[in-house]
């Protein structure tokens, strides 16, 4: 059924160093999933995140080699699979996110839209658009961690037509409040389907929340991730953005507001 979508959001370990041993990883994983539209990994899972100036080293171009390796898992496994990773465009670099759909076309691409400061403002320039993609009868607008933060970015998308915004993210253990309380907010106020994943564990000195989860349009978790490395699957039903929409009118009536104080 193209209105319900079987999502496996995989909660990485943080601790994989490098492009090969990610793509490893990843093989063993999809190799075991069966009846799944779609796989979605954390931000820069590629290259991992808390790496310093080996983000230069790893940055590749858009479709470049260590991609074409997991656009290929995805035509063999028949699995899309939307995943972060360093872009490396016109020598300046973007912290962006592909999907490659389960034939390995590139179906969907984005630039991280807001850089927090220290390690990610030092190595790479921001995006400056919006973007959609779809599978099946879905559509689904992606949000790279800090920009989902922002409800203007969640409504703008939202507003633009999103069914599932997907959020890779690198949260730290000091962040949890963005997984437990922000993104079921998000999709609650927008009424739609927020896949939020993270890495786990440690990396180079940084600690990891995990806290994955996919949130439904009303708001409640329907899958959430403690800690550790994991996978979790569960089926969409679009429907359920439809009706959420319908009961709670929030992009209509927020119009009504006044522009002004």
């Amino acid at each position: 059924m193209h209105d319900v979508l079987t999502i496996a959001a995989l909660q990485a370990p943080g601790s994989l160093v490098g492009p090969k041993s990610r793509i490893d990883w990843l093989t063993t994983i999809v190799d075991g999933l069966e009846n799944v539209d779609l796989v979605v990994l954390p931000e820069l899972f590629l290259t991992g995140y808390n790496i310093g100036e080996h983000v230069q080293q790893w940055a590749e171009k858009r479709d470049g080699a260590f991609s074409r390796q997991i656009a290929e898992l995805a035509g063999e496994s028949q699995i899309a699979i939307h995943f972060g990773y360093a872009e490396n465009d016109s020598k300046q670099i973007y912290n962006s996110a592909v999907c490659y759909d389960n034939t390995g076309t590139m179906i969907g691409h984005h630039r991280k839209l807001l850089l927090p400061p220290g390690f990610e403002a030092d190595y790479f320039t921001a995006g400056n658009a919006y973007s959609q993609f779809e599978l099946g009868e879905f559509k689904i607008a992606t949000l790279i961690c800090y920009d989902a933060e922002f409800p203007e970015a969640f409504r703008a998308v939202a507003k633009q037509g999103a069914d599932l915004v997907i959020v890779p993210t690198a949260l730290g253990a000091q962040w949890g409040v963005v997984s437990q309380s922000m993104m079921p907010t998000r999709a609650f106020e927008n009424g739609v389907y927020v896949c939020y994943v993270n890495h786990s564990g440690d990396e180079n000195g940084m600690s990891y929340f995990g806290g994955s989860c996919i949130v439904a349009p009303n708001g409640k978790d329907l899958a959430r991730a403690a800690g550790d490395s994991t996978c979790m699957l569960v089926h969409l039903d679009l429907s359920h953005v439809r009706k959420a929409q319908k009961r709670l009118p929030y992009h209509e009536d927020c119009l009504k507001l006044p522009k002004t104080i």
